[in-house]
């Protein structure tokens, strides 16, 4: 129980931590968090705050919130409600209490189709909305889905539990308690190159059987992995060996794992039987032939996608067990993707891999060059130290559930400190939290308000026609220009809730319409937020937020005025008809906001001045690199590709000029096309390596 209670101290925290710099209560807060979760695990399609308590006679009625609009989620009607207690020691939570709350949520169902329940409430309740939205739908609706989710420990099972019907539509309970959110949130993926030597490294290469046939066929094996050669490759690489994987084990824990490491204690010699073994894809590998068949010795970019349990069950077992590993066989399907079509192909192999549970578009979109790119450019780009900082530090961009809990999690204490100074707790955001801020500066709050899952669709779309061949524009300036939005997106939300105006209800969507608002006005007089400035101060200069607080003022009036007919705000909000409404309106700013706007050409010159940096930057590297191979190997090169006929005669005589350093020093231009025909002639076969050279 050591590890729960860890966990519910550290959900306390990050629960008060979001309640301070939102403003807001912490139930509210915990809503958000928890709200992300489910829609991320697919339990619900949106998560919409919407809080209600009342009473009819001596029934009480209440909800937190609801799983957006049933015409959305497969008919689906979803009403959320929350147990959540600011203790210091972790409560569990009986039966009893949980179908009390079960019947609170079942009670306002049964009621709130009733006219007379209906005009007893205020047309601008949340209670109202909900109950309009209920009514309205209700023929629709096929299935209700009532979700108790609680930061105590609840000790029975209640997922998906048959719970009756209400009108002839089946009812069932659902439970998100402590212990199920924590396995949720320690759950990730990721993925990075790593070449895994079986033959040097590892005790020897894998016994495999060809699995394929035919020349469309992906280049497929079967083998059997000693537990001991996996737990020693794990124990080396880490995580890393996972970060495919959709539900990436970073933990060992759970009942799952609980069932595999028992096998490993107590029957050994059964867990090839008892155990599904695992799924992996690589770039390339390489063989060889023996007197008993082929065996794997190498294995280029080695990623598990399946298995991660496994995996990581049987590396615990290296530390509590090893004399049992010797007894451990694991069954290995491994599939040869090129890494021209891993973006595709991989995510498709996890995706359908992993098909026993529900597993989102944004869990595949995560091997994208683009957010493996946005990655790479978090961990090495510094923010600066702002005027109430004291040291430069950096903002965590998770593009894999479970990344930064995990990266943070596998540290001493110290090193967690020294972590948490560099990557601040504030200073980290997801994949949906991205597509947010940028369809809100796209203009897009309608489709921001649709939930995480569909607007991070809408945006993945969006990038995928925009990143092109190389995705140049998505560099470092890009980079800090969306930590600036997501300081703004942040600064606004806070603002929003303290704002004497603010009526409550509806934050998330007066927060995306409001930002929307003013870079729509800013565009109409050719004008662009200054947001290098924003990156340079990391904080919002008070022009920009008095403008935000005009605009999302605007916002909320727009939002909570809905057109005739049109009852529940939180749906109204997603209409293209709310945008142009609040695009349309005339709103009066500050003089003051004229000093933080920029023109698109000042914008644009920054972005050429990177991108020239970098060309000279990326130059001088090629350069370096054909200098550094040598004229022995240049000349190894050409020859190859003369006899194989290959390169064009241009190319040829490029590799000459090579193989004569340091008679001949190629240009920048010729080091490039050297480095690009390099790359065709080995695809094609060739394998010397400077090394050979010597």
């Amino acid at each position: 129980m050591i590890e729960l209670e860890e966990f519910h101290q550290q959900l306390i925290a990050d629960v008060q931590g979001d309640a301070d710099a939102l403003g807001v209560i912490t139930i509210e807060a915990f809503f958000e968090q928890v709200g992300d979760i489910l829609t991320e695990a697919g339990e619900i399609s949106s998560a919409n705050r919407a809080y209600y308590e009342g009473r009819i006679g001596n029934t009480r009625l209440q909800f937190d919130g609801y799983g957006g609009n049933p015409r959305d989620a497969d008919n689906i009607l979803s009403l959320i409600i929350c147990d959540f207690e600011l203790s210091s020691e972790l409560r569990t939570i009986q039966s009893t209490d949980v179908k009390k709350l079960f019947k609170r949520m079942s009670e306002f169902l049964r009621t709130c189709r009733d006219p007379k329940f209906m005009s007893s409430l205020e047309e601008t309740s949340s209670g109202f909305g909900v109950a309009d939205l209920i009514s309205s739908t209700w023929k629709k609706t096929e299935k209700i889905k009532l979700i108790v989710v609680s930061n105590a420990d609840f000790r029975a099972k209640a997922d998906a539990i048959p719970a009756g019907a209400i009108d002839g539509k089946p009812v069932t309970f659902n439970v998100w308690d402590l212990k199920r959110i924590k396995r949720f949130v320690e759950q990730g993926q990721a993925r990075e190159n790593l070449v895994i030597d079986f033959e040097n490294d590892f005790g020897g290469g894998v016994p495999v059987l060809r699995a394929f046939g035919g020349t469309s066929s992906l280049e497929s094996y079967i083998a059997v992995i000693p537990g001991l050669q996996l737990a020693r490759i794990y124990d080396k690489w880490g995580p890393r060996l996972l970060e495919s994987n959709v539900r990436s084990f970073l933990q060992a824990r759970g009942k799952v794992n609980q069932g595999i490491r028992n096998t490993i204690r107590d029957e050994p010699h059964m867990f090839l039987s008892y155990n599904n073994g695992i799924s992996a894809t690589a770039d390339s590998v390489e063989l060889l032939d023996n007197k008993t068949g082929q065996t794997i010795s190498k294995a280029d970019n080695l990623q598990i996608v399946n298995g991660g349990q496994t995996t990581a069950s049987v590396h615990a077992a290296l530390k509590t067990s090893p004399e049992n590993l010797s007894d451990v066989f694991v069954q290995m399907k491994l599939s040869i993707v090129p890494h021209s079509e891993a973006s595709v192909v991989v995510p498709k192999i996890s995706e359908y891999a992993n098909s026993q549970n529900t597993v989102n578009a944004a869990d595949f979109s995560a091997n994208t060059p683009f957010h493996v790119r946005m990655e790479e450019l978090s961990r090495k780009i510094l923010a600066p130290s702002g005027q109430d900082g004291y040291r430069e530090t950096k903002w965590f961009y998770e593009r894999a559930r479970g990344q930064y809990a995990d990266q943070r999690g596998r540290r001493t204490q110290a090193e967690r400190k020294k972590f948490d100074t560099e990557y601040p707790r504030s200073q980290f955001f997801t994949k949906t939290d991205l597509a947010k801020f940028e369809n809100s500066w796209a203009c897009l709050p309608h489709t921001v308000s649709l939930g995480a899952q569909k607007n991070f669709g809408a945006f993945a779309k969006s990038i995928s026609e925009r990143w092109g061949k190389e995705g140049r524009e998505f560099d470092g300036t890009w980079f800090r220009r969306l930590v600036a939005k997501t300081i703004i997106f942040k600064r606004v939300e806070k603002l929003v809730s303290a704002a004497i105006w603010y009526e409550g209800g509806y934050r998330a969507n007066i927060v995306t319409y409001g930002i929307a608002k003013v870079v729509h006005d800013a565009k109409e007089k050719d004008r662009l937020i200054d947001l290098d400035l924003v990156w340079r101060r990391q904080h919002v200069p008070s022009e920009l937020e008095d403008a935000l607080l005009t605009a999302t003022a605007e916002a909320q009036d727009v939002i909570t005025s809905p057109p005739e007919g049109v009852k529940n705000m939180g749906e109204w909000a997603k209409k293209q008809a709310c945008w142009s409404n609040l695009s349309e309106r005339v709103v009066v700013y500050e003089e003051a906001l004229q000093d933080i706007l920029i023109k698109p050409s000042v914008a644009e010159s920054v972005v050429r001045e990177e991108r020239a940096d970098n060309d000279l930057s990326k130059s001088v590297e090629e350069q370096k690199e054909v200098f550094e191979l040598g004229a022995a190997f240049w000349a190894a090169a050409r020859s190859w590709a003369r006899e194989n006929r290959l390169l064009s005669p241009m190319e040829i005589g490029v590799f000459e000029t090579c193989a004569a350093i340091p008679a001949k020093l190629p240009s920048e231009k010729q080091s490039a096309i050297a480095l690009r025909a390099l790359k065709k002639i080995k695809a094609a076969g060739f394998h010397h390596s400077k090394i050979d050279m010597d």
